[in-house]
């Protein structure tokens, strides 16, 4: 099998995809309308309401989306073979994923930017939205620990890499600044200053790295790293989303874009063969990286790129407040995913072109590779071209790296450069993540707030800096601390079961919502994705506590499982029964979107003649 092949394959389907699903969902379901006043309008407070150029809120969108799970799920999900992971990122992308996106963003923007908690709250039950909030807390700090032991892995005792994910701090809140008070609206010249400084940083680590002088200066403990990381989460949540967030997420979504786009040409130039078979000896279990069979455990290792939980925290988060018009949603929402899924599908060419002897012997440990009795193949040489051992490195950032590397480095003229190509590969998987980490956090503060406003009101209020100091430090600080205390390697597994049951839960609120909005006609659409994955996903917690947890005498694990069974559990049924009640007490509504359109126009011109600018 040839990697072009699956270039193509991928590019159509998600094409194709985007046009008619997408656009369908987005006409007849959502009947998005492009003179409804949004949110970032109505309420806007220069702080977490600031209307926001289009292509802004796409790349920080995809930023905050696009972590680490699009790279490293399709990489460790490989040890079933190409084909399952395949499968699930094309169609579980178009009709779940990206489904997913779209309709509970919308959702927000019609509930004026407010949480999935709160939303589950108005359209379901307060129960609902309760344990739909503590669920969400659950999954982000798990989140937020995961990302962060993976940047820390990545960039201890590499100056080159920190300094290049280090500077783009810098140059995103200089680029804030250029835009709102020197060169306004100004975003293509901003775009090529900011991108032009990182590229400037990314050509100056190697210069950094070799200076006695500097590299002291650049050069961290993993321990240092997740401290500053911390402390980098915690001041993302406070500063305005358009001094930091934003610009930093716009600029790295250019960054991340351009070097899938680079490796998707060079797969193409290149035509890797795809080493890796369609499927492995290890399908139905027993495999060193993942001990499952691939029902389910496929399901749960590629969550982002085809369907993730967490994706609803940024739809309901930063997003829906940053939104200038409805028709937006579209390109953001189902564009964003799609956009993501593609990237997945590169991470799943890369990784399965190294030899499969060569992808166990970096993705298992030294015992469990013996055990298998494979001889490596290109490795030896690999590590000596990119100066260090690549041997027994788990977790699918490191054999990523290295299958970009070798395939850019077989471009012409790029042979060379094999060592700068795989540090600037992980550097590029650290910023993916990065950006994670500064939405997430900001999220996780909106959340915290609005459970503590429950107990005391002020914390509800967003604008009280009280309350945003207390949270952000709150959130960052128990992230933080799962992190230093090296227990999330424990919990990790947890997290794909955690981050889909979360998907669940939004795909389970979104269909109450098309039901409450007259459209129940169509329900179909989030209501099937949402059996689907929610059979799959607490089967899969099943075989993880009874199959892995209690036997290794993992009980912290067996009480979060359990407690996210059960908050899921809880939005669920009370879900359908919401999905019952709404289909015997809401009419359809029969209007076409032009309809709709044109009716709020004629409402937005009266609004204007009464001396009232905007239509809700």
């Amino acid at each position: 099998m040839n990697g072009v092949y699956l270039v193509i394959i991928t590019a159509c389907v998600l094409m194709l995809g985007y046009r008619f699903y997408g656009a369908f969902i987005a006409a007849k379901v959502l009947t998005l309308n492009e003179f409804k006043t949004p949110p970032s309008i109505r309420l806007e407070d220069g702080h977490d309401y600031v209307p926001t150029n289009k292509w802004v809120v796409f790349g920080h969108h995809f930023a905050a989306i696009a972590g680490a799970g699009p790279l490293v799920g399709p990489v460790i999900a490989a040890q079933f073979g190409y084909l399952p992971g395949t499968l699930w990122i094309l169609f579980g992308s178009v009709l779940a994923g990206a489904v997913h996106d779209m309709v509970i963003l919308v959702a927000s923007v019609r509930h004026n930017g407010k949480s999935i908690a709160e939303i589950a709250k108005d359209e379901i039950s307060k129960l609902a939205g309760t344990s739909a909030l503590w669920a969400t807390l659950f999954l982000l700090i798990i989140t937020e620990a995961g990302m962060a032991v993976v940047v820390a892995n990545s960039l201890f005792n590499s100056p080159w890499g920190t300094f290049t994910v280090g500077a783009t701090i810098p140059i995103a809140i200089f680029i804030g600044l250029y835009l709102k008070f020197w060169r306004p609206g100004k975003i293509k010249e901003g775009t090529v200053i900011g991108v032009s400084l990182i590229l400037l940083a990314v050509a100056v680590g190697p210069w950094v790295r070799d200076s006695a002088a500097l590299a002291p200066y650049f050069t961290f403990s993993t321990t240092q790293i997740e401290i500053g990381i911390a402390v980098y989460g915690f001041l993302a949540s406070v500063l305005p989303v358009w001094l930091l967030l934003a610009p930093r997420d716009y600029l790295s979504t250019y960054m991340k874009i351009g070097t899938i786009a680079v490796l998707a040409i060079g797969i193409i130039v290149v035509a890797p063969e795809i080493r890796m078979p369609a499927t492995s000896p290890f399908l139905w279990g027993g495999g060193p990286v993942i001990k499952g069979s691939v029902i389910p455990f496929v399901f749960i290792t590629i969550a982002c790129g085809a369907l993730s939980g967490f994706h609803s925290l940024i739809s309901t988060g930063t997003t829906p407040k940053m939104l200038t018009n409805e028709r937006q949603i579209l390109p953001i929402g189902y564009g964003a995913m799609l956009t993501e899924s593609f990237i997945s599908m590169m991470a799943l060419i890369a990784a399965t072109s190294l030899h499969p002897a060569d992808y166990f012997a970096i993705n298992s440990t030294q015992q469990a590779f013996q055990v298998l009795g494979l001889q490596v193949q290109d490795l030896p040489q690999l590590s000596d071209m990119v100066g260090e051992n690549l041997y027994h490195r788990p977790g699918g950032a490191v054999s990523l790296a290295v299958g970009m590397a070798d395939i850019l480095s077989r471009i012409p003229f790029l042979d060379q450069f094999m060592g700068f190509l795989y540090h600037f590969c992980i550097m590029f998987e650290a910023l993916f993540i990065l950006t994670l980490i500064d939405a997430g956090s900001r999220v996780g503060r909106y959340l915290l707030q609005e459970l503590l406003g429950k107990v005391y009101k002020p914390f509800g209020n967003t604008e009280w800096w009280p309350g945003i100091i207390f949270c952000s430090a709150a959130i960052s600080f128990c992230w933080g601390y799962l992190v230093l205390q090296g227990n999330i390697g424990e919990i990790w597994p947890l997290f794909g079961v955690s981050n889909q049951l979360l998907g669940t839960t939004a795909l389970a609120i979104g269909t109450s919502f098309i039901y409450h909005n007259g459209r129940g006609r169509y329900a179909w659409v989030t209501m099937l994705p949402c059996i689907f994955m929610a059979c799959i996903t607490c089967y899969a917690d099943y075989l993880n506590i009874f199959e892995s947890y209690i036997p290794s005498g993992k009980w912290l694990l067996v009480v979060i499982s359990a407690i996210m069974f059960i908050l899921v559990a809880i939005v669920m049924i009370e879900a359908v029964r919401s999905w019952v009640r709404y289909s015997h007490t809401i009419d359809q509504d029969y209007r076409t979107q032009e309809e709709i359109e044109e009716q709020t126009r004629q409402e937005m011109e009266t609004a204007k003649a009464k001396g009232t600018a905007v239509v809700e």
